[in-house]
């Protein structure tokens, strides 16, 4: 695909970790985003998504859209939407009829319930850094949290976010994917 404005649809994600979660779920199941027509693009952030939004109407683009976003960006999600002509007083139910899907309460925590805490430190033993993510756990502020905050916390802090993002899609059973995913990606 040359550029976006080539594209069919626009999936609009906070960062590159879930670009990179989309693909690789894409093509786990089969699908060829650039050949359906299909990008998918980091915009740096959910507070983008209103200056995204109106490049997308001054460009244009007569892409279907669609959307992934954390639940503490749900707000803005939705005031950005509002603000460019999507509809007003949008609720959960009009952002995913719009196609804007929530990741609760973020992309990574969405993977580690699909996987669970077992499956994710599988993950991390074999992406080489268990060792690390035990290192994360004696903190004194982690040591007795959850195992869930606690990974959470070591893919938002550690730079292997994005590593990680692919490395976690690839090890889920396909029958367990988080819904915002399959959902946006069914959108389009």
């Amino acid at each position: 695909m040359t550029s976006v404005a080539d594209v069919s649809a626009l999936v609009l994600v906070e960062g590159v970790s879930d670009k990179v979660a989309l693909e690789t779920l894409a093509a786990r199941r089969g699908r060829d985003l650039d050949a359906d027509g299909v990008a998918v693009v980091a915009i740096g952030g959910a507070q983008a998504l209103a200056r995204t939004l109106e490049g997308i109407r001054v460009q244009q683009l007569n892409a279907r859209l669609a959307g992934l976003y954390d639940l503490g960006e749900e707000q803005d999600v939705r005031r950005a939407l509002e603000r460019t002509g999507f509809g007003s007083n949008l609720t959960r139910a009009s952002l995913e009829a719009l196609g804007f899907y929530v990741c609760e309460p973020d992309l990574e925590g969405e993977l580690i319930g699909a996987l669970g805490t077992a499956g994710v430190e599988a993950v991390l033993e074999r992406g080489g850094s268990l060792a690390s993510f035990r290192t994360f756990q004696r903190q004194p502020q982690w040591r007795g949290q959850p195992a869930g905050a606690q990974l959470r916390r070591f893919f938002g802090s550690s730079a292997g976010k994005i590593k990680y993002a692919r490395l976690l899609v690839e090890a889920l059973d396909l029958t367990r994917v988080p819904r915002p995913l399959d959902a946006v990606l069914a959108r389009v």
